[in-house]
């Protein structure tokens, strides 16, 4: 990718450059892939001008055209599947099958999208449930609720976010994405192909600017909804600041998997070194703690250490290439630091736990407790803990014991325990015989406590992102 010529920003149709650029850089090997142009306060009052100007457009856009648009967006990515690919990997140091991956589960995203937005549902709502009511009649409607922001981490930069903007534009709305500073060259991309497409000008913008303009847009009331993924200290810190809009939050995890003495341990050892280790863990449901049953914790850490063993880190343009590197070296060094800490406090390094720049190896801890920083807090790095149980019940109460609620998995062949798991877990979906890093596009996806607010997946994130409106019809008989 050339650093010649800076790369511009979309405002409306328009592709702007401004002097003051950025560079984004390979995370594997630092060489620059290119100088971003960054937004300035003249450029945020012109965002604010085309978002508002789009939202009058976008208001009235049918159903069927809006369906049209979004499938039209998902045929381009799949024509340019390799080039989306390519970008994410040298971007996002995610290896490249990983990045294609990407690619596909977004095209998945748009194509819900243009489903759903046919199948925006209303109601008839009869109103003679008492006397003197019978001649009236309510008709409930969704309605799009204005303009979105969108604000989007570094980890997936095409499918997190596409799940910003294939809903908001399901719905109606226009939407502005202010993508991560380490990964705005996708996000770019991706506003091409939707220039491209039949979308009213100004339906999307995607504007690279300093956290402080990104903050006066979430505080501006043109904004009627802020839908944020990243860290909680950040989300929850800009719910304080948006006001009276509509906030969504995807935040963070340190999820957990608890296997039973009856489960399929190959299939859950399989599963949770896939799900601990696979974009060196760089994933807010990414397996880090897993709970083992006592009477068989011992065989279960062997074979998960022979698993870990043979993945292959390095590189991530090479297919074979599951652990490449973390997004930049300072976050390698805080990994590395939170691993060291754990030493100290009395957990064993099994595997791994050596740094090479940005690279951390693969890393099984055990003997870890419950309040260590690798335990309590997301580590969003190559780093998974095994610990043994005695009872179920004590289980579900250590995995419970986090400020996080995302997701969690079960490996179990008892309905009772998975039916327990499921009403006791405090977390947003509970997975059986699954790790809690599956996520399927269309389902709901959201967590509680310091993990978010909100739901994401096409059609939940279309009904956070309109106005339900109800007309009463009076009818007198003549």
């Amino acid at each position: 990718m050339s650093t010649d010529s800076p790369r511009a920003f979309l405002i409306g149709s328009e592709w702007i450059r401004t002097s003051h650029t950025e560079p984004v850089c390979n995370p594997y090997d630092q060489h620059v892939l290119a100088q971003v142009c960054q937004a300035g306060e003249p450029e945020i009052s012109q965002v604010l001008q085309s978002t508002s100007a789009a939202s009058t457009h976008l208001r009235s856009f049918p159903a069927h055209a809006r369906a049209k648009g979004l499938h039209h967006i998902a045929d381009s990515l799949q024509r340019r599947r390799e080039e989306f690919a390519k970008t994410i990997s040298e971007e996002a140091g995610k290896p490249i099958s990983d990045a294609r991956r990407e690619v596909d589960r977004a095209i998945q995203t748009f194509l819900i999208a243009s489903e759903e937005t046919t199948r925006i549902p209303g109601e008839i709502i009869p109103m003679d449930r008492q006397a003197g009511m019978e001649h009236y009649t309510g008709i409930l409607r969704r309605f799009p609720i204005g303009p979105v922001l969108g604000i989007t981490p570094f980890n997936f930069p095409l499918n997190l976010v596409a799940h910003k903007v294939a809903p908001s534009l399901a719905a109606g709305n226009p939407i502005v994405i202010k993508p991560a500073p380490q990964t705005p060259l996708t996000a770019l991309l991706l506003g091409e192909v939707i220039v491209q497409s039949d979308f009213p000008a100004g339906s999307i913008n995607v504007i690279p600017c300093h956290n402080d303009l990104a903050e006066s847009l979430v505080q501006d009331d043109g904004f009627q909804a802020l839908s944020f993924t990243g860290s909680a200290a950040v989300g929850w810190m800009l719910k304080v600041k948006a006001g009276k809009k509509r906030v969504l939050l995807e935040l963070g995890g340190n999820a957990g998997v608890i296997i039973e003495p009856d489960a399929d341990v190959d299939l859950a050892v399989q599963r949770c070194v896939t799900g601990g280790f696979s974009y060196a863990g760089q994933t807010c449901i990414s397996v880090q703690r897993v709970y083992v049953h006592e009477s068989m914790y011992d065989s279960v850490v062997e074979k998960f250490l022979s698993r870990v063993r043979d993945v292959v880190v390095g590189d991530p343009a090479r297919d074979e290439t599951v652990v490449g590197p973390l997004i930049d070296e300072p976050a390698a060094q805080r990994v590395e630091s939170w691993i060291n800490e754990a030493v100290t406090q009395g957990a064993t390094i099994r595997s791994g736990g050596t740094r090479q720049g940005s690279i951390v190896s693969p890393t099984v801890l055990t003997d870890v407790e419950s309040h260590m920083t690798v335990s309590c807090q997301e580590v969003f790095g190559p780093v998974v803990t095994v610990t043994p149980y005695r009872q179920f019940e004590d289980a579900v109460q250590q995995l419970n014991d986090s400020s996080y609620g995302l997701q969690a998995g079960v490996f179990t062949q008892n309905i009772q325990k998975i039916f327990h798991a499921f009403e006791q877990l405090d977390v947003g979906a509970v997975l059986a015989n699954e790790i809690p890093t599956f996520r399927a596009d269309h389902m709901p996806y959201g967590g509680i406590k310091d993990s978010g607010l909100g739901r994401e997946g096409v059609k939940y994130a279309i009904q956070e992102l309109m106005e339900p409106k109800l007309l009463v019809l009076n009818t007198p008989p003549s």
